[in-house]
């Protein structure tokens, strides 16, 4: 069982960077999606990108959502127990609280994830 715990999120000025750290307790992602998902006050939570634990650190195989891509990037250290998501020119629709979560399946519908973090909450002004 993966217990997951969210970091890194805060107060940035629109334009500016954040990056979201995950770490994992008690296994490695090597064997699981990580994804990345975010939810704004009375909106649905919504997919941001995941990494697929099984592909080779150096270039892992990763999808994003198209309102992110290209500005966030998500990548693994070395031990696979933590992941990150680089946040770069963000935008004040990117405010949200941001969640990571593991699956065993490759896919961006939440309802596949069967451990979250408790969130960290991003909020970008304008």
């Amino acid at each position: 069982q993966v217990q997951l715990v969210e970091s890194g999120g805060g107060l940035v000025q629109a334009g500016g960077s954040l990056r979201l750290t995950c770490a994992a307790s008690g296994r490695t992602f090597r064997d699981y999606v990580v994804a990345w998902f975010r939810q704004a006050p009375g909106k649905e939570r919504e997919f941001v990108g995941r990494l697929i634990g099984s592909t080779p650190l150096t270039n892992p195989l990763t999808y994003y959502d198209t309102s992110v891509e290209g500005r966030f990037a998500i990548s693994t250290d070395f031990t696979k127990k933590t992941v990150y998501l680089q946040m770069r020119s963000l935008k004040p629709e990117d405010t949200a609280r941001y969640y990571c979560a593991v699956g065993n399946y490759n896919s961006e519908n939440a309802s596949m994830y069967k451990t979250w973090g408790q969130g960290t909450q991003v909020t970008v002004s304008s």
